[in-house]
Formats: structure tokens, sequence, C-alpha cells
């Protein structure tokens, strides 16, 4: 962070100071100015602000950043977006190497809401009776600490496969060079923290604080889970418990307007199971500056930019669905136009109902990170991996099938007398790919269906319209970063880079 320039005087007067406090060591025995950790957590506010900045980490992935936001690593490697530039690193896949900011970003920002969830986790287990006095409020702390480290460690395992696991606080040096996760331990953990969590969050939470992850948060997403394990292990056990954990989901349901997902006025709706709030608890729209600028939170908006070609682009490319997507649409499914516009390929959905914040480059529009309609398309996915029933499995996908048509003719039922798994397979993907499309989903969904062998990845696959560069033995994973490698010789970089 660059201070600001300080006058000459200021600058002596500064020295002067510390010279004058290093002849007087009685004048070094001074009380901190602000609360520290040992007298921080005294009362049950405490641990709740404690909590929200857990939830404030979350901006860092969905915020505009200066210029510099996190949204082409979270929605352009897919095959349903592109762009025009013909070197957007995390769409063309070659350019990607381990010095990338936007990948140490990620990477450091994940540890850190990590190490947060971590203090909570340790404080709350510390406190002493009668520091909490609102009922039940300890446990939901705490299994909203376990929720939101699930999450972290989810993206790891989705973005990088590898990496170091922490479940405690880093207190001595001996823990300041972990080696690399192995196998399946990053999302375990994940599958471990969201079954904690569940056990622990409410069912719901009052109007005021609306957006905090509830029970159906945590099971959605340990189902979630469970399938993505599933389809890098192929074991039926996996399935069979994501099936468990979507059984708990109760009070859900597909709001009759596709639109109102992606709208600034009906954000956390029946059909939400936790999205990103994004909101200005300040005055300032800090979106030009670093997040940790100039006060705990900052700006908590999230940047659709790249969708309605914002002026903050700058010259950069907006984003476009590819010509892939557009022909997998039925002219006459509603939700094509709120997808995108057939004839220029442009993106609508986010942006057809949003919301600027006064910078006029920020939005107030929640990225929902987890919907039923995803829930439902993975839950006929573990039906059919399971060995279940092929025509639950049809039916679930025909639930997401008829509220998307409303009161037309399409997109029509398929038909629960169909037995074929690999053509209901195809269904489930099909449908994944219009239904959530644009929305951060798709890449997860393709590396864990090529890791699965249901489908080969290669440059023709993406059906992009810039060259692609992509190696299916070196980009599933993104390089563990420079700045983590640089520092830590336990650390083992991911093949190929």
């Amino acid at each position: 962070m660059r201070l600001p320039n300080l006058k000459r005087y200021g600058v002596v007067s500064i020295i002067a100071m510390f010279l004058s406090l290093s002849c007087n060591s009685d004048k070094l025995e001074l009380l901190p100015h602000g609360p520290t950790e040992a007298n921080f957590f005294a009362q049950e506010s405490d641990f709740t602000k404690a909590v929200y900045g857990m939830y404030s980490k979350l901006s860092d992935f969905f915020w505009y950043n200066g210029g510099s936001p996190l949204t082409p690593m979270l929605f352009l490697e897919g095959d349903d977006i592109t762009t025009n530039a013909s070197d957007q690193a995390f769409e063309v896949f070659g350019p990607i190497q381990p010095s990338n900011g936007s990948i140490s970003y990620m990477y450091q920002n994940l540890y850190v809401l990590v190490a947060r969830a971590n203090v909570v986790i340790e404080k709350v287990d510390e406190v002493k009776d009668g520091i909490y006095v609102t009922p039940n409020l300890k446990s939901y702390h705490k299994g909203e600490a376990f929720f939101l480290r699930g999450l972290a460690y989810y993206y790891l395992w989705n973005y990088f496969g590898t990496a170091p696991l922490r479940t405690e606080r880093v207190t001595a040096a001996d823990q300041f060079t972990p080696s690399n996760s192995s196998g399946t331990q990053l999302i375990d953990q994940a599958i471990s923290d969201f079954t904690e969590a569940a056990a622990l969050l409410p069912p719901s939470w009052s109007a005021t604080d609306r957006g905090r992850a509830t029970a159906n948060s945590a099971n959605g997403m340990l189902g979630k889970s469970l399938v993505f394990k599933a389809s890098a292990t192929k074991n039926v056990a996996d399935y069979t418990a994501a099936i468990a954990a979507f059984n708990k989901l109760s009070g859900l349901s597909l709001v009759p307007v596709f639109e109102d997902n992606f709208a600034f006025d009906t954000e956390n709706n029946a059909e939400s199971l936790f999205e990103f709030q994004a909101s200005q608890p300040f005055a300032l729209d800090n979106v030009w500056l670093s997040n940790d600028f100039d006060n705990a939170i900052g700006s908590m908006s999230t940047y659709w930019g790249y969708y309605d070609n914002n002026f903050s682009l700058f010259g950069q490319s907006r984003w476009f669905a590819t010509p892939k997507l557009v022909s997998a649409f039925d002219p006459a499914d509603p939700r094509l136009a709120v997808t995108l516009v057939a004839a220029d390929r442009t993106i609508t959905k986010y942006v057809r109902r949003d919301k600027l914040t006064q910078s006029g480059v920020a939005s107030a529009n929640n990225p929902r990170l987890l919907r039923y309609a995803d829930v439902l398309l993975l839950k006929a996915e573990a039906v059919l991996q399971s060995g279940g029933s092929t025509a639950e499995a049809i039916g679930l996908i025909n639930q997401v099938r008829a509220r998307a048509r409303g009161a037309g003719a399409v997109p029509a039922d398929y038909s629960t007398a169909e037995s074929d798994k690999t053509k209901i397979m195809t269904w489930i993907m099909d449908e994944r790919f219009i239904e959530l499309a644009g929305e951060g989903q798709r890449w997860f969904d393709l590396r864990r269906w090529h890791m699965q062998g249901i489908i080969t990845l290669n440059n023709a696959f993406f059906n992009a319209n810039v060259p692609m560069a992509f190696d299916a033995s070196k980009h599933l994973y993104m390089p563990i970063p420079n700045s983590e490698l640089d520092v830590n010789p336990n650390m083992r970089q991911n093949a190929g880079y």
C-alpha cells in the first residue's frame, strides 16, 4: 500500500519521536490504541464481528478490485463464455503461468478465509460461560466458520487439486512450510466441514441477517462436494451420501420466473441456498483501491462489467456466449432471452435487471453461488450414477425444464420411460449447460466429467472464437503460485508448470 507523501517537518517530527522513545525505556511501556486479540473476544458482539470478517473476505473473489477482478478466472474457463481477446489466459489456457497475479490473489485470499475461519472456531471453542447470551448463536457462529472454511477448500480442490491443509491456527515456526495435500484430501476436508456446519447452522435467519449460511447452504454444498468427489473416485458410496445430504434440504422451491435468480430486486429467494451479498456497508464505493486499503470491509459489491460492456473495461473485450451455447438453446426456450441475445451473442444474465453502485462500475446484484436448480440436476446425476431409478433422475431434470417453460411448451419434459443411462447423462449435462450458463459453474463441471471419463477435453471441445492451447494433462489444475513456492521448499508444483 502506498502511503501519502509527508512534508519534511512531519518526517523530522516522527524521527524525533522514535529517538526520544529509544532513550527512555519507560515510554516504551505503552498500551495499544485499539483492541487486541487478548481483550477483543469479551462479549457476544465481538464474535459476531469476527464472523462478519469471514464473510467480508468473499468480496475479494467477486468485486472489481481496482481493475484486476478475479472474474475471468471464475467465469472464462469453460465452453459457455468467450471473448474477442486472443491472449486471455483463462480462456486460451496456454499463457497460464505460476506468476499469474489472479492465481496468486485467488490462492492467497482462500487461505486468508481459511485462517479467519480457524480463528473463529478456536475462539468459540475457548469462550467462557456467560459470554454468549443469545440462544444457539454460539453454535451458529461455529457452523458459519465451518461452512466458509469448507467453501474455501471446495474452491482450492477445484482450482488447484492439491494445496496445504490447514485446520488449526498457525502459531509456531514449524507450521510455516506445510507440504501439499494428496489425493482427495482437500475435497474431503470440504465434505467434513460442510457436515459439521449442517449440524450447527439454523434453518433460516431473520430478515436483517439474510444471506448468512444456513443448514440448507451446508447440506447443499455437502451434496455438491460429494458428487464432485465421486466424479474423481467413481465411488458409488459418495453418490449415495450426496443423495442423503440433498434429502435433508427443506423449504426450497424453483421460483416461477427464471430471471428472478439473476436480478437485484429478487435476491435470497426460495431457490437460493447461498449467494454473495453484494452491498455497500460504507459510503465509499471503494472499487478503485485494494479491498483492505482503508477499512475492514470496503465495497462488498460484485462486478458484471464484462457482460454489460461497462466503461471500466477500458478497451478490453466484453464477453460473449459461445456459438456452442447459442446453438444449445431451443429458440423457444424462455431461458434464452434471459441468458443472451442470439443475434450478437451478448450476455444478458445478471445485467438485464442490475443495480450499479455509485461508481457506475460495481454492482449490488448478488452472484448466486448455489441455487436449487443446480441441486436438482446434481441429485439427478447422483441417482443415475449410483444405480438408482432412471425415472427418478429424469423427473428431477423435468422439474428444471418445467420451470423454464412456464406456461409455454418448450422445453418439453423428457420421457421417464427412457432407460439408456448414457443418454440420460447427456440430458443432465446438456441441462446444466443451458440452465447454469454464465454463472461460473461450467469449468468445474467440465473438469470433473473429464476426470470421470464421461467427456474428453481438448481444444475442439471448447468451441471458442479464439485459438486454444488446452492440454488436459496440465490445465485441469491451476499452477501453485510462485509466491508460495518461493517461500515454501516443501511445496510441489502441479504437473506441467
